[in-house]
């Protein structure tokens, strides 16, 4: 692509393979790019040795042994992890919370094993809430992330600071996770693709605290629909987890049942241009020969109540394990944090079952949904993303805060609890030029089947990334 400028991470690789742009050069790039937006508050925590020194090892190997770099799919690429799950070895997760010192880590996840095998560089550790319990980012640590597309408002949570950095063009892609939406949120709010896989489809241990009873998956937030198939097939399958491996099936073909839900309730109203955006898009995939199905709020009511209140009671429960085994001074953490861990503990086993067999509810439902359609088109978000300070965490209301994430993404954690696959992606771009978000979710096993319509639909060029990656100066 000589003469180019590059889009995403499949162009950094290529440019790198080709030996027109080396690794330290791209990392050279993403640092001054980190150091030039700092302001954003997406990396809370940046290692310019460690980034550095994995560029020039990922150069000393395409000279010395291309045909072991060579087929690293993102080979020389500089990415960032999240303050959040992994860990990966020399980058000191905090978890956004000052009652964790930045000691750094010794061991990879095995997904952390997988990013390098792939070619990743990592040099940092992007901005997350406190443990996660935010859909935007901005733990009382610092930093607050702001959007790229409007400082004044949220990047989402918990992922923000991925999703920032990748909006930035920081970087060309971040690692993130989802538990609630936190991967698919913080893309709708910053214009990115965002796809939860499957339960079972990516690797979570070798240690599963950060796996959330099933929950919880790690993956990627990007800027092309080709990046985010390809991180898929470079970093999930053989997860050696609780769960048995996802096995994917093949693209989607043509004549699909897409059903469409463009009502989200009398208590969680969609703004309307975020519903025209879901409108057009099955239009869109109406002229390709898919047939459109109408899907009913109160297709989805229950099992939405339902995957709230698992979630809910699964993060509470498991920081009581996290303090118990740490051995957490809660006195340091953000009031919100000490309330969940209150509720946590007041929790009895039996109402904590109750939601937990409420979830399996969730995962038969979502099959009966897929009996009669075989993709689900809805918002991702029921407004624009909000100020900055929208989620306050310095109060112990906890009904009060799910209720207002819930209200922002009313249907983000029914793919969790269920374990299908959802993805989002921008359709558009409001008045203000922020973007518009859709989700599409998918029977488990069915990843390849979202990414396939996705591409479809990105192909419009609805929206277009106003800030060119970090390497486009090279």
């Amino acid at each position: 692509m000589p003469g180019e400028r590059p889009a995403d991470a499949t162009d950094v690789s290529e440019l790198i393979r080709s030996g027109q742009l080396t690794a330290t050069e791209a990392m050279q790039l993403s640092l001054a790019a980190a150091a030039h937006q700092s302001s954003l508050g997406a990396i809370a925590h940046l290692d310019a040795t460690i980034g550095i020194s994995a560029a020039r090892a990922a150069d000393d190997e395409r000279r010395s042994s291309p045909t072991r770099f060579n087929p690293r799919a993102f080979g020389g690429v500089p990415t960032l992890a999240k303050d959040l799950g992994g860990p990966f070895k020399g980058l000191p997760v905090a978890a956004g919370s000052r009652l964790f010192k930045r000691d750094a880590g010794n061991a990879d996840s095995e997904l952390a094993a997988r990013f390098r095998a792939a070619g990743f560089c990592l040099f940092g550790l992007t901005t997350s809430p406190e443990f996660g319990l935010s859909l935007a980012s901005e733990p009382a640590i610092g930093p607050v992330c702001r959007n790229p597309h409007d400082p004044s408002r949220t990047a989402g949570g918990s992922s923000g600071g991925a999703a920032a950095a990748v909006a930035a063009g920081i970087v060309s892609i971040a690692h993130a996770t989802d538990a609630g939406g936190s991967i698919r949120v913080p893309a709708a709010c910053c214009g990115l693709i965002g796809l939860k896989p499957s339960r079972g489809a990516m690797p979570a241990g070798p240690s599963f605290g950060n796996h959330l009873g099933g929950i919880a998956s790690e993956f990627v937030v990007t800027r092309s629909v080709r990046d985010t198939e390809l991180a898929l097939k470079s970093l999930s399958g053989k997860a050696r987890g609780p769960f048995p491996d996802v096995v994917m099936t093949g693209h989607s073909p043509s004549g699909l049942r897409i059903g469409l839900l463009t009502d989200t309730g009398v208590r969680f109203p969609t703004a309307g241009d975020r519903l025209d955006a879901v409108e057009a898009a099955a239009i869109s995939l109406e002229a390709d020969g898919h047939a459109i199905v109408r899907l009913q709020w109160t297709d989805f009511e229950t099992a939405v109540g339902y995957s709230a209140r698992a979630f809910e009671d699964i993060v509470a429960v498991n920081l009581i394990n996290l303090v118990q085994d740490f051995n957490l001074d809660m006195t340091m953490a953000e009031r919100l944090t000490q309330a969940v861990v209150e509720q946590g503990s007041a929790m009895p086993a039996a109402a904590l079952w109750a939601s937990l067999n409420k979830a399996l509810l969730v995962s038969h439902h979502m099959w009966t949904v897929f009996d009669k359609v075989d993709c689900v088109l809805s918002p991702m978000l029921s407004s624009a993303p909000l100020a900055v300070g929208s989620f306050p965490s310095d109060h112990g209301d906890t009904e009060l805060h799910f209720e207002r994430m819930a209200a922002f993404a009313p249907l983000a954690p029914l793919a969790n609890v269920s374990g299908v696959p959802a993805l989002t992606l921008p359709f558009g771009s409001d008045a203000a030029g922020l973007p518009l978000p859709i989700q599409l979710m998918a029977p488990v096993g069915r990843d390849l089947q979202l990414l396939s319509l996705a591409r479809r639909l990105e192909a419009e060029e609805r929206w277009r990334h106003p800030f060119p990656i970090a390497e486009s100066a090279a």
